[in-house]
């Protein structure tokens, strides 16, 4: 049995006011009005969805469990959910030649409505009653689990690292997410039953997606960074200390006389941890050496003297 979209059918969205479907209706039903599709059966049918759908959208409650269950109906038939328990519907009536009711009364006997909506709502002598009937989800009550909610928390390189915390609001309480160093984009956490409240059933959870913020100094490959480093052309040549910031603090490194632009050093167990485990990964230095822009005259004289001793 197919999913009814009541909005789509009659055109609207799903924050319509009673006037905007009654308006939407209106001009719909004078457009598909059997009178003026004799012999059209798909004119029949598509008249039959919009007094259908107006049926549930016009009525406070219905509209009020159908946006409630939505596309996930069946999950809530097949467990035995009676959505019409306890609820009293009106019938409102054959006013077919205003375009205002049930239109039944064009194809005889029955409610005139789809097996979806007498599966949502039970059968036309449930509505006119108000009983509970036994159709509708089984016409039982049940336990219905609640659904899982998703969301997505941001957190910076250094967060990922050294691991971090968020206080949540649920719109119930507020919720603590502890989050462990080596978090990596992508990465989703399950909290258990901080999802929608089942109707008597379990309680849903939560699935939260880390994503992780891009960063201007730092590449990450897996567990592994990669960054580059600016030495200056003495240490270069003579070789000598250069400062490295690191996500755990700043560290120094030997610079080899001679090194040459390009060249990478790895500093071993400098990189991400691993998420959950004991390991850490390495981090690649790239030196680039940075030339002085400009040259006083005696530093030019002495740079030819340096050449002309090659």
């Amino acid at each position: 049995m197919e999913y009814k979209d009541y909005y789509q059918i009659l055109g609207v969205n799903k924050k319509a006011s009673q006037q905007e479907i009654k308006k939407a209706y209106r001009k719909l039903a004078i457009k598909y009005h059997p009178d003026k599709n004799k012999g059209d059966k798909a004119g029949e049918e598509k008249f039959k969805e919009l007094g259908e759908a107006k049926e549930v959208l016009s009525d406070p409650e219905k509209r009020k469990l159908y946006d409630e269950l939505g596309s996930n109906w069946k999950q809530y038939q097949q467990a035995g959910y009676n959505p019409s328990a306890g609820r009293r519907y009106q019938q409102q009536g054959s006013q077919y030649h205003t375009f205002e009711g049930d239109p039944s009364g064009f194809f005889g006997g029955g409610s005139g409505f789809s097996d979806f909506f007498e599966s949502f709502f039970g059968s036309g002598s449930d509505r006119a009653s108000g009983f509970r009937g036994s159709h509708g989800f089984g016409g039982v009550n049940a336990n219905i689990p609640g659904s899982d909610l998703s969301g997505e928390i941001r957190i910076s390189i250094q967060e990922a690292f050294s691991g971090t915390e968020r206080i949540l609001d649920t719109g119930t309480g507020k919720l603590k997410v502890k989050i462990k160093p080596g978090a990596y984009d992508g990465l989703k956490l399950r909290v258990k039953g901080k999802g929608e409240k089942g109707k008597g059933g379990q309680d849903g959870n939560l699935y939260l997606t880390i994503k992780v913020q891009t960063n201007s100094i730092y590449e990450r490959k897996g567990n592994d960074l990669y960054m580059e480093v600016p030495i200056d052309l003495c240490i270069a040549l003579l070789g000598g200390k250069q400062e490295v910031q690191t996500l755990s603090g700043k560290v120094s490194v030997s610079v080899k006389e001679g090194t040459q632009n390009g060249k990478q050093l790895r500093l071993k167990g400098k990189g991400m941890p691993a998420y959950g485990k004991n390991i850490q990964g390495d981090l690649y230095v790239k030196l680039f050496v940075k030339l002085p822009e400009k040259l006083n005259a005696k530093q030019k004289e002495l740079v030819k003297q340096l050449r002309d001793s090659f």
